[in-house]
C-alpha cells in the first residue's frame, strides 16, 4: 500500500517504500492528501537496492497537474531514480521525503562510490553543515536543480546517461568468471610439466608420496587462493592483479616492491614458456632432419617468430586473447582426454617393450613407493613440481577486465585449482599404474621358459629388463620424458597438448605483465615509470606495456640462459604468494572495521601459515634464489618508504600503526612519569604554522624526535564562519607540517576569546601521558598599538599556563614573527603568473588550431599579433608588479622567518639563569646544543650572587651542572643585578609606561576612583610604587645583556612572573619589553618549579 493515499498518486507495484513527492510551491503544506482514516496500515516491503523495479520514484502530484509529470515519467532514468527538472516544467518545486520537507537523501550506493568510478558517478550527499544549520521553512528548488536537492549534488543524470552512452559507444569488454579467470588459471597451472615431467616425478617418489608432492603444492596454491578471495571480496577490485591486492592491503611499499618484480617475472616468464615451445618444435624438426641452422639458433628464430605472433593477439585486443585462450583449453582437453582414452586402449608388444602393460595391480604396488635416484630426494622432486602449480594469478591478473572480479576471481580461481588438482592426482596415478619405471624397448627382452623372475612386475608380465639396474635404459617412467605421448591413444595429440600449454601460459604471462605494470605506473609508486601508464583503445590496452615486456622477453629468448633465471622467477612469483597470504592476515590482525570480506572461508592464522609456508618453499626450492628475491624486494620496499608516494588507500598497516599507537598510549598511561624521562612537550601558539615559521621552528628545535609540539591556531569571531573556515583548512595545514618535515600536529578550535581557545586547549590537548607540559608562545610586539582587551587576554594566557602547572616559553626576535604580508603579496604574484601561463597556453592552442595560409590565413595571423601584442602588454604589467612588490618585501623579515633553519655557526648559546624553576631554563638550551644546527654553540652560564662569594657560587654552579652532566663553555656570577639602573634605561621605562599610567595620586578621590572604574587596566601609582624594586631589576638585567650578551646566537633567560590579581597586564608587558630589548633572539623560560633535572641514575 502507498503511504499516499491520494486518488492521484500512481501505484506502481514494483515501486520501493521511499517515497519523494513533488509539490507545487503555490501549495500550502495543508494541503497535502491526506490519509484515509479507515486506510490498512502501509505495508513494510523488503527493499532491494540492485533490483531495477525497486530503484523507480513514486510520484504524488496535486490536481489537475497530471499532464506535467506523463512526460517525467515517460523519460526518467528508471534505474538511478534520477529526476530531471526540464522534463515537468519551469516553476519551482519542493521535494518530500517520508511525507515531510527535507534534504536529507535516502540511503544510495552512489554516495560511497571513489570519484572517477567507472561502474557509476559519484554524487556528494548534502553536508552535515547544510542539514545542522538553520535554513528556510521550506527548501526553494530552483529548475535544473531538484537532483541536487534529492542527493546533495548537481543534476547527474545526464552525467550518468553520458557515462554508459560513453561505455556502449566505446564497448568494453569485459569478462565473466569463466572466460576471464576459470579458462585463463586452468591453462596457465596446466604446464608442459603435465605432459613431460609428471611421468618422472611420480617414477622417482612414487604414487604415495607423488601424491604428497602435489598435494603440498596444492596447499600452497589453495592458501593462497583462500587469502586472495577473502581480498577479493573486501572491496572492489580494480586492475593490476596481485600488485593492486597488496597494495591496496599493505600499502605502496610491500605493493610497489613486489608489483615491480611480479611484472618482470611475468615478462621473463613470456621467454621461458615460448623456447619451451621452440624447444619441442626443433626436437620435431630434428627427429625429420629438417634443422635451419642448428639447435640454439632455431631455438632463437621460432621463439622470436612466435613471440611476435603472440604479440599481434594481445595488441588485437583483450577479446582476440581470450578467443585464442578458449581455442587453446579445448586443445589442451583433447590431449588430457587422448591420454585418459590411451590408458585403456589395449597395448601392443612394442609399448610393452617400453614399459606400457595398462592397468595393472602389480605395477600400481611397485610404483606405489618412492624409488629416488641420482641424488634426488622428496624436496628437490617437489622443486621441480611446484612450478607447474603456479599460475593461480592468471585470472586476478586482469582484473580490470572483470564484469565482476569480487566473484569471479574467488570462483574462477578455487574452481581452477580443484579441477587442475583432480587432472594432477588422476594423470599420475593411471600413468604409474600402467607404466613400469624402467623398461629396455627391445621386443626381444622376454621371460623365456626356465628363467628365473626377479620378483619385478614386468617379470611377472613376461619382460626382462633387469639389465636397466647395470646399465642405462631409455624407456620406462625413470627415462622417458614422452611417456605420455606413448600411452596417449593418438601421439601427436599431446604434442598439440604441449603447444597449447606453452602458448597459453605465453600469452597468459604477456598480457599480465603490462596490465600489472600498468596499474603500477598508474599509482605514480615509481615517477620514473609514469610513461607507461598511458593505455589505449576502447580496454585501455598498455600498448606501451606490450612493447616493453616483448623486448625483455626478446631479450632473454636470444640470451636462452633460462635454467640460471627460472629459479628466480619461480621464487618471484611465491613472494607474491607469501605478500597476498600475509596481507590477508596482516588485515584481520589490524582489526579494523573496513575489513568485512564476502568470503567467509578464511582464517588469518592458516593465512599466516601459507605466507610461511610460501617462504620455505622459496628456500627449498632454490636457497640462493630466494636470498636474492628478498635483497630485491628489501632495496625496493627502502626505495619506495624513502620517496614516499602520495597515496592513501586505507591499508591494513595504517590501521595496524593506530592499534599500535592506541596500545602505546595505554600502556603508558600505566607507567608514572619519572624526572629522568623529561622532555618537552610543547603547545605553540603559531596559529596557521606557515605563518609563524620562526616560532615553529625553534620549538621544534627542542621537540624534533624528542617530544610532542602541537601548533595551535585559535579562531576568534562569528562561530558559523569561524568552524567552517576551521574545518576546511586542518587537512592543509597539517600537510603543510608533513611537507615541510615538521614533525609536529596542528590543533585548531574556535572560541568565543583568544584567551578562551588557548585555555580549552591548555586543558584538552594531548592524549593520556602524551601531553603538553609546556605552553611556547611569541612576544606581542605590538602590545602598545593592541587594544587592552588583546593584551589582557595576552598575559591572562600566562596566567593560565601557571594555573595548569604548565612550563613557560616566551620566544621575541627582532623582526618579529608574523609573515602573513609577505605569504599575501607571494600567492598575489603565483596568480598573476598562472594567468600568464593560461593566456600564453591559449595562444598556443589557437595558434595550433589556425591555418596559416591564404586570406584567412593572413587575417588569423593579423589576428594573432594583436593577442601577441596584449600579452606583452600583460607582461610588462606583470613585471611591474612584480617589481615593485618586491621592493616592499620586508627582506629583514623573510630573513628572521628563516634564522632557526639555518646552521648556526661558531658562537655561544648564554642561559641567565637567576631562578630555579626545576631545572627547564637549563635544559632546552642543553637539547639545543645536541642539534646538528647548533652543536657548534657553546654554553655559557650567568647566574646571580655575592660581591664576596663569587668564586664559590662558581664552584658550586660548576659542581650542579657537572652531576648533570650538562657541558659548559664559562660561568659568570653577577653580583650587581640589585643596582639601580641608569637615569637613561629609567627614563625609557617610564617614559614607556606613561600613556598606560594612571596618576591617581594627582586627583582628587572621586576622579581618581572613577579613573579606576572606567580605566582598571591601568598602572596605579601605588602599584608603580610596590614593585619599583622589580622594575629596576628588569630595567638593570637589559644593561647587563647589552653588556655581556649582545653577541651571543641565543639568549635563554629567567622569565619574571607577575603575581596575579596585583601586577597590572600594561606594566608585566613593559617588563618583558625593557628586559628583551635590542637583543639577539631571547628565550624567556619558566618551568612549573617540578624537578625536569636529576642526578641519580
Amino acid at each position: 500500500m502507498s503511504m499516499n493515499n491520494s486518488p492521484n498518486v500512481f501505484l506502481d507495484p514494483n515501486a520501493n517504500r521511499f517515497q519523494v513527492n513533488i509539490i507545487n510551491e503555490s501549495h500550502d503544506n495543508n494541503e497535502t492528501s491526506q490519509e484515509d482514516v479507515g486506510s490498512d496500515p502501509p505495508h513494510y516491503e523488503e527493499t532491494s537496492f540492485t533490483d531495477e523495479a525497486h530503484n523507480r520514484l513514486r510520484i504524488s502530484y496535486r490536481p489537475g497537474k497530471r499532464e506535467l509529470y506523463d512526460n517525467f515519467l515517460q523519460n526518467a532514468e528508471k534505474t538511478e531514480a534520477t529526476l530531471h527538472p526540464y522534463d515537468t516544467h519551469t516553476k519551482m518545486y519542493y521535494l518530500q521525503t517520508f511525507g515531510h520537507n527535507t534534504v536529507d537523501p535516502v540511503p544510495k550506493i552512489d554516495y560511497y562510490r571513489n570519484t572517477g568510478s567507472v561502474s557509476g558517478n559519484k554524487l556528494s550527499r548534502p553536508s552535515l553543515l547544510e542539514i545542522h544549520e538553520q535554513l528556510a521553512k521550506n527548501i526553494a528548488v530552483s529548475t535544473g536543480s531538484v537532483e541536487r536537492v534529492a542527493n546533495g549534488e548537481s543534476t547527474a543524470g545526464d552525467e550518468t546517461a553520458a557515462s554508459k552512452e560513453e561505455e556502449n559507444k566505446t564497448g568494453f569488454v569485459k569478462f565473466g568468471w569463466v572466460k576471464g579467470v576459470l579458462v585463463r588459471c586452468m591453462l596457465n597451472i596446466w604446464g608442459v610439466m603435465l605432459f613431460i615431467r609428471l611421468s618422472w616425478i611420480v617414477g622417482q617418489a612414487g604414487i604415495g608420496l607423488g601424491i604428497i608432492v602435489i598435494g603440498l603444492s596444492v596447499v600452497v596454491t589453495t592458501l593462497t587462493g583462500i587469502s586472495m578471495s577473502a581480498i577479493c571480496t573486501n572491496g572492489v577490485v580494480r586492475g593490476g592483479g596481485a600488485y593492486y591486492l597488496i597494495s591496496r592491503s599493505l600499502g605502496p611499499e610491500f605493493g610497489g616492491s613486489i608489483g615491480l618484480i611480479f611484472a618482470f617475472a611475468n615478462a621473463v616468464a613470456v621467454a621461458m614458456y615460448v623456447v619451451g615451445f621452440a624447444e619441442t618444435v626443433v626436437e620435431l624438426l630434428k627427429e625429420s632432419d629438417t634443422l635451419m641452422v642448428d639447435e640454439s639458433n632455431d631455438i632463437r628464430i621460432i621463439g622470436t617468430i612466435t613471440v611476435v605472433c603472440l604479440l599481434g593477439i594481445s595488441v588485437a585486443g583483450m577479446e582476440w586473447e581470450a578467443k585464442a585462450q578458449v581455442i587453446l583449453l579445448i586443445v589442451l582437453l583433447v590431449a588430457i582426454a587422448n591420454f585418459f582414452i590411451g590408458t585403456v586402449i589395449p597395448t601392443n608388444n612394442e609399448k610393452k617393450a617400453r614399459g606400457f602393460f595398462n592397468y595393472e595391480a602389480s605395477i600400481f604396488a611397485e610404483n606405489f613407493g618412492p624409488d629416488f635416484r641420482s641424488g634426488e630426494g622428496f624436496f628437490s622432486v617437489f622443486a621441480i613440481f611446484f612450478p607447474a602449480a603456479t599460475g593461480i594469478l592468471a585470472g586476478a591478473n586482469i582484473s580490470g577486465d572483470l564484469k565482476d572480479p569480487q566473484s569471479a576471481i574467488p570462483k574462477g580461481t578455487m574452481l581452477a585449482i580443484l579441477i587442475t588438482t583432480i587432472a594432477y592426482i588422476g594423470v599420475a596415478i593411471c600413468v604409474a599404474s600402467c607404466v613400469v619405471r624402467d623398461a629396455t624397448g627391445s621386443i626381444n627382452d622376454t621371460i623365456v621358459p626356465g628363467m628365473s623372475c626377479n620378483g619385478s612386475s614386468a617379470c611377472s608380465l613376461g619382460y626382462d629388463f633387469s639389465r636397466c639396474a647395470s646399465q642405462p635404459c631409455d624407456y620406462g617412467l625413470m627415462n622417458n620424458f614422452q611417456v605420455m605421448s606413448m600411452v596417449s591413444g593418438f601421439g601427436p595429440l599431446i604434442t598439440a597438448g604441449i603447444f597449447s600449454a606453452t602458448l597459453s601460459s605465453a600469452l597468459a604471462s604477456l598480457v599480465s605483465a603490462p596490465k600489472v605494470f600498468q596499474a603500477l605506473c598508474k599509482d605514480n609508486v615509481y615517477k620514473g615509470l609514469h610513461f607507461f601508464a598511458k593505455g589505449y583503445g576502447k580496454n585501455n590496452e598498455p600498448i606501451r606495456g606490450y612493447v616493453l615486456t616483448f623486448v625483455i622477453a626478446m631479450a632473454f629468448i636470444l640470451i636462452a640462459e633460462l635454467n640460471t633465471i627460472a629459479p628466480i622467477i619461480s621464487n618471484f612469483f611465491l613472494a607474491s604468494y607469501a605478500l597476498i597470504n600475509f596481507s590477508c592476515f596482516h588485515a584481520s590482525y589490524a582489526k579494523s572495521p573496513g575489513w568485512r570480506p564476502a568470503f567467509r572461508y578464511y582464517n588469518m592464522w592458516v593465512s599466516l601459515f601459507g605466507a610461511l609456508l610460501c617462504c620455505g618453499v622459496m628456500f627449498v626450492i632454490n636457497w640462493w634464489a630466494a636470498l636474492i628475491t628478498y635483497a630485491i624486494e628489501l632495496f625496493l620496499y627502502i626505495y619506495v618508504t624513502y620517496k614516499k608516494p602520495e597515496v592513501n588507500w586505507g591499508s591494513s598497516t595504517q590501521a595496524l600503526y593506530y592499534i599500535n599507537a592506541l596500545d602505546s598510549a595505554l600502556a603508558l598511561t600505566t607507567v608514572e612519569d619519572h624526572v629522568k624521562n623529561f622532555r618537552p612537550q610543547c603547545i605553540a601558539l603559531t596559529g596557521a604554522p606557515m605563518i609563524r615559521p620562526a616560532l615553529l621552528d625553534i620549538t621544534h628545535t627542542f621537540t624534533k624526535n624528542n617530544g610532542l609540539c602541537i601548533c595551535c591556531e585559535v579562531y576568534t569571531g562569528p562561530r558559523k564562519l569561524c568552524v567552517k573556515e576551521m574545518n576546511s583548512g586542518m587537512a592543509k595545514k597539517q600537510a603543510w607540517l608533513t611537507k615541510n618535515k615538521r614533525k609536529a600536529f596542528y590543533a585548531a578550535v574556535a572560541a568565543d576569546s583568544f584567551r578562551d581557545g588557548v585555555k580549552s586547549l591548555l586543558q584538552a590537548s594531548g592524549l593520556g601521558r602524551m601531553k603538553p607540559n609546556t605552553l611556547v608562545i611569541g612576544f606581542k610586539k605590538d602590545w602598545r598599538n593592541a587594544t587592552a582587551t588583546q593584551v589582557e587576554n595576552y598575559v591572562g594566557i600566562i596566567h593560565d599556563a601557571f594555573d595548569f602547572e604548565l612550563g613557560m616559553i616566551i620566544v621575541r626576535i627582532s623582526q618579529g614573527f608574523d609573515i602573513s604580508q609577505v605569504l599575501q603579496v607571494q600567492e598575489e604574484l603565483e596568480k598573476l603568473e598562472q594567468e600568464r601561463l593560461a593566456l600564453e597556453a591559449t595562444i598556443k592552442e589557437n595558434d595550433f588550431e589556425e591555418g596559416k595560409s591564404g586570406i584567412r590565413g593572413f587575417f588569423r595571423k593579423t589576428n594573432m599579433l594583436n593577442i601577441s601584442k596584449h600579452e606583452t602588454k600583460k607582461e610588462s604589467t606583470i613585471n611591474t608588479i612584480q617589481s615593485m612588490h618586491v621592493g616592499e618585501f620586508n627582506q629583514k623579515l623573510l630573513e628572521a622567518s628563516t634564522q632557526f633553519k639555518r646552521k648556526q655557526g661558531k658562537g655561544t648559546i648564554d642561559i641567565w639563569w637567576l631562578f630555579d624553576d626545576g631545572g627547564l631554563t637549563i635544559l632546552i638550551p642543553y637539547i639545543l646544543t645536541i642539534r646538528k644546527k647548533w652543536k657548534n654553540c657553546k654554553l655559557r652560564i650567568f647566574t646571580g650572587g655575592k660581591v664576596n662569594r663569587i668564586e664559590e657560587e662558581k664552584l658550586a654552579m660548576a659542581s650542579l651542572l657537572s652531576k648533570f652532566r650538562i657541558k659548559f663553555a664559562d660561568i659568570n656570577i653577577i653580583c650587581d643585578i640589585n643596582i639601580k639602573p641608569n637615569k637613561e634605561s629609567w627614563k625609557f621605562f617610564e617614559e614607556m609606561i606613561e600613556p598606560y599610567r594612571l596618576h591617581e595620586s594627582c586627583k582628587d578621590i572621586t576622579t581618581a576612583e572613577k579613573l579606576k572604574r572606567e580605566t582598571p587596566w591601568k598602572i596605579t601609582d601605588a602599584e608603580l610604587e610596590a614593585y619599583k624594586e622589580k622594575s629596576y631589576r628588569q630595567v638593570r638585567l637589559n644593561e647587563l645583556l647589552q653588556e655581556h650578551s649582545r653577541a651571543a646566537n641565543l639568549i635563554v633567560l629567567s622569565l619574571p612572573v607577575a603575581r596575579k590579581g596585583v601586577v597590572s597586564d600594561y606594566l608585566y608587558m613593559a617588563w618583558l619589553e625593557i628586559l628583551s630589548k635590542n637583543l639577539p633572539p631571547v628565550l624567556m623560560v619558566r618551568g612549573n618549579h617540578k624537578n625536569v633535572l636529576t642526578f641519580y641514575s
